[in-house]
């Protein structure tokens, strides 16, 4: 699992007119190619009466599967301008169809490389970036007489709390980054003079917007 990676952040789609066409981004984040192909049909059916549904995707941790596809467009000037996006955005696990209805004006090779880009990047500002950051849930049990404290230095340290259980003991479940955990149970060991019990949780990713 990779420490953090960047994706969209929801499914959506964008607008945007160039010399009298219409070019309509839509974005959604996919785990497999089948859940891409899928949304790329979906898109399809949807808009059967466009000119032009042309798409790219990325998937997995190391990008090992991409596929751009220019959908009648010459050659190069579609799916690829949308897949060149992706990449340079550095995200992952995401599939874009852009749908175009031809206005009247053709644009070129180079204007439709143009296009579709800009189409794709207005797209992902519209939906959203967010980072996804590998993080592990730990559970920390205490006496009561600890709550009012830890969970004013949980706060002030910026550790996000998943949940507080008041039970014969207090426990939090905190999100603590992966790479951090060793030194966040040394750090409330000694914050509570040892008087606490630690025990490690699942693997979660936790979404943070970017502003791109």
């Amino acid at each position: 699992m990779l420490p953090r990676y960047l994706t969209v952040k929801q499914t959506g789609e964008h607008e945007i007119a160039i010399q009298r066409s219409r070019f309509i981004a839509h974005l959604k984040r996919v785990e497999t190619e089948t859940e891409a192909q899928e949304f790329i049909q979906t898109i399809k059916k949807q808009h059967w009466d466009a000119t032009h549904n042309c798409s790219a995707y990325l998937i997995g941790e190391h990008d090992q599967i991409q596929k751009a596809n220019d959908d009648g467009e010459p050659s190069g000037t579609a799916g690829v301008p949308i897949l060149e996006v992706l990449k340079k955005r550095k995200l992952k696990d995401t599939v874009v169809v852009v749908t175009r209805y031809f206005g009247g004006i053709k644009l070129g090779a180079g204007g439709l490389i143009r296009a579709y880009g800009k189409a794709t990047s207005e797209g992902l500002e519209a939906v959203g970036i967010v980072e996804r950051r590998l993080s592990r849930i730990i559970h920390v049990k205490f006496d009561y007489t600890w709550l009012g404290k830890i969970e004013k230095e949980l706060r002030a340290a910026d550790y996000k709390i998943k949940e507080i259980h008041y039970l014969d003991t207090v426990e939090v479940e905190t999100y603590v980054d992966e790479g951090q955990v060793q030194a966040f149970k040394l750090w409330m060991t000694e914050l509570t003079n040892g008087q606490c019990t630690l025990e490690s949780g699942n693997n979660v990713y936790l979404e943070e917007d970017l502003i791109r």
